[in-house]
């Protein structure tokens, strides 16, 4: 039951062949049997999720369900999600309880979807290895010695063993697309503003863009359909309407021009990658697609801008957490400047 796609769990849910309270059963059943190997999980909301797996029963009766209603999935502890723990796998925030749903929530939940629960990361979002998380690092499930890249390892560990059918992450300068490729998911960083960031724990402002993660393209681009459109409450959110991502997954490729900027094939390239893209490549031009050498001239100055804007995105970001408004608070401070810096060293 795992291994489906989220169309088949839905033809499933949608001719009676199983309920969504019996299929969350199982995916809560694999969480306690393999997230104590994997870490993959902060928060398991096993309560909540029985209850939205019964409110998704009772519309399957009423004939009222749609595509993704009582499937299973997970969200990167970084969403906010109102009654449930938003740590951002920090203990500044390990106490914090969430007043309120980040608009990626509210948009998945009103989709039908079940939360399932919240998933570890690198803290803060700050990491590509998912081993800074105050509560531990995340094992990757093909190889428990290996990591599963971050910040939205978590996410990508629960994905790729099948803990959830498909679940959300961040990425700033990688964190989808990086874990994805390490857990062999299909991970997507959608265009900056497709994705209402509000609710979503700022690293950097102008980069962070969440995303869908999962096992191949169709259930990236069912979760990317529902976790699109304008939000008027993040001022970045472009007002455009959504397509549908799953439109086109199954055209020819014949006459689809592809290009590889040479850039990306230099110094630091590991053997092993080269040899897949290279195999990928030869995929693509058997299917109709004819591939290109292209020149990004400027990739070269795209890691020292990020190591400009990030920095002092994220500083100004995080200075909230200061023990005064929300999140870990020192004991008996002697004046303002302690509260900051003890709060700030202990949390």
């Amino acid at each position: 039951m795992h291994n489906k796609t989220l169309s088949e769990l839905s033809a499933l849910l949608h001719n009676g062949d199983i309920t969504s309270v019996e299929l969350t059963k199982h995916f809560l059943n694999r969480i306690k049997t393999h997230n104590g190997n994997l870490n993959a999980f902060i928060s398991i909301t096993e309560e909540s999720a029985l209850a939205q797996a019964a409110a998704a029963d009772k519309q399957f009766a009423e004939k009222t369900a749609g595509k993704l209603t009582g499937i299973p999935m997970a969200h990167k502890d970084i969403f906010c999600t109102k009654g449930v723990r938003t740590s951002c796998a920090s203990k500044m925030l390990d106490k914090f309880i969430a007043p309120y749903d980040a608009t990626v929530v509210e948009k998945i939940a009103a989709s039908g979807m079940v939360m399932l629960g919240k998933t570890n990361m690198d803290e803060f979002a700050m990491g590509s290895s998912n081993e800074t998380s105050f509560y531990g690092p995340v094992k990757n499930p093909w190889d428990i010695e290996r990591v599963p890249g971050g910040s939205s390892g978590g996410s990508a560990a629960a994905v790729a063993a099948r803990l959830t059918p498909v679940a959300t992450g961040t990425d700033t300068g990688g964190s989808i697309r990086q874990p994805s490729s390490l857990c062999n998911l299909t991970g997507l960083k959608p265009t900056y503003g497709r994705v209402s960031r509000y609710g979503m724990i700022a690293f950097a402002s102008s980069l962070d863009q969440a995303g869908p993660m999962a096992a191949n393209a169709e259930d990236a681009a069912l979760l990317l359909n529902v976790m699109s459109g304008f939000d008027e409450r993040d001022s970045t959110s472009v007002e455009r309407d959504v397509p549908d991502y799953t439109a086109n997954l199954n055209d020819s490729l014949e006459g689809l021009r592809i290009g590889l900027p040479k850039e990306y094939f230099g110094e630091g390239l590991s053997p092993e990658v080269a040899v897949t893209i290279e195999a990928a490549i030869k995929e693509f031009e058997k299917l109709g697609a004819t591939v290109k050498e292209i020149s990004l001239p400027n990739t070269a100055l795209a890691i020292p801008t990020y190591y400009v804007v990030a920095p002092a995105e994220c500083s100004s970001n995080l200075s909230r957490m200061d023990g005064v408004r929300f999140g870990h608070r020192c004991d008996d401070p002697k004046d303002l400047l302690d509260l900051y810096q003890r709060s700030r060293g202990e949390g």
